[in-house]
């Protein structure tokens, strides 16, 4: 009892609203979720996620690419949910983080952009499967969570991937002999990574990226650069007009170095490094102004879909059948779902076309 108390002092101590969690059955209490369950996905002995590919936005002159999405099964994605709601929630992640955070918006987070002469972007390349096992580790132990129990946390947050080029370097590798291990059931030679599709991956990555968010920062400062991240896009920005293209691919390859000591890649074909008058865009908001907008190619898009469907030799029906909607169901949510994003960056505008969609004579069945 004593050493129970202990431990959950020091989990507490970190923040007063952490669960201490004093083992994986205590967790299995906690979750609601079988304590077999939970052994066998710490284990690794089952790995019952659902794979499936999303095709990504096309672009132009570059192939097909997709989206890998790892869906958990049902025990596990409850205990993944409480764990991101009553664990990583509580933590505290940098300032210049800007995604998968209570208040998070994109308008927020493209704001410290706007009026820049000079912005650079930088992608990072498969930023989920980039943060791996250990990374999730450290992020618990951080949390005051003792060694195993983070462990088993961290076990529970990730998947062992396909073994493929990315997952072929040392650090995708467990670097103590697997007979050291005190638990022999725990002791896997590969390690794993945040799954895209996770509850917890989002809040997880966020987290595991504190220092290099801190490291950016201070990277960002030497230039007198504005500096934000929102997932996998990070934006740098200045105002200055004493900034120049060489100090831009300067930095471009400063933050490169940043990134590799962390285990990421740089996306290189989605750099890119904006000067005084070109078109400035972050987060798919145009940021040339005082206040993020919406871009043009947004408004002509809804100006198109508006168009047809307010034509009387057209209509519903024909629009979504031309536009590849299998149902107008289908297409009427979209419709409203952009109407509704185009409300929180431009209300008057966002509003005005809601009402058009909504006039709209949309058929009874659809």
């Amino acid at each position: 009892m004593a050493a129970a108390i202990a431990t959950g002092q020091k989990t507490v101590a970190v923040h007063p609203s952490l669960p201490p969690i004093l083992t994986l059955k205590h967790l299995a209490h906690l979750t609601q979720v079988p304590y077999p369950h939970l052994r066998d996905y710490v284990t690794r002995e089952v790995d019952a996620y659902k794979i499936f590919r999303v095709r990504k936005r096309a672009r132009p002159g570059q192939p097909t690419s997709f989206r890998v999405i790892c869906v958990p099964p049902q025990s596990l994605a409850v205990a993944q949910q409480w764990i991101a709601k009553y664990v990583l929630a509580i933590g505290v992640t940098h300032n210049a983080s800007t995604a998968f955070a209570p208040g998070c918006r994109l308008v927020v987070a493209a704001a410290p952009h706007c009026a820049s002469r000079w912005l650079i972007k930088v992608d990072v390349q498969r930023f989920f499967e980039s943060i791996s096992e250990v990374d999730c580790y450290r992020v618990f132990r951080s949390l005051g969570y003792q060694p195993l129990v983070s462990l088993e946390l961290a076990r529970l947050c990730t998947r062992i991937g396909p073994f493929n080029g990315l997952r072929r370097t040392k650090r995708w590798f467990r670097k103590a002999p697997l007979e050291t291990s005190k638990i022999k059931s725990y002791a896997i030679r590969r390690l794993g990574h945040l799954p895209q599709g996770a509850a917890t991956s989002p809040m997880l990555a966020n987290l595991a990226m504190r220092e290099a968010d801190v490291l950016l920062t201070a990277l960002a400062e030497r230039y007198g650069l504005t500096y934000t991240r929102y997932a996998d896009d990070l934006t740098f920005s200045t105002a200055s007009r004493e900034f120049q293209r060489a100090d831009a691919r300067k930095a471009v390859c400063e933050i490169y170095g940043v990134l590799r000591q962390f285990g990421l890649a740089p996306n290189l074909t989605k750099t890119a490094i904006v000067s005084p008058r070109s078109r400035k865009i972050v987060l798919g908001l145009q940021v040339d102004q005082d206040e993020p907008k919406l871009t043009r190619a947004f408004k002509m898009k809804m100006r198109m879909h508006l168009h047809y469907l307010e034509r009387e030799d057209v209509g519903p029906l024909k629009h979504a059948e031309r536009r590849g909607f299998s149902a107008v169901a289908g297409m009427r949510n979209h419709l409203m779902g952009l109407a509704a994003y185009a409300i929180q960056i431009e209300p008057a505008y966002g509003k005005a076309i809601k009402a058009r969609f909504e006039s709209i004579t949309w058929p009874v069945l659809y």
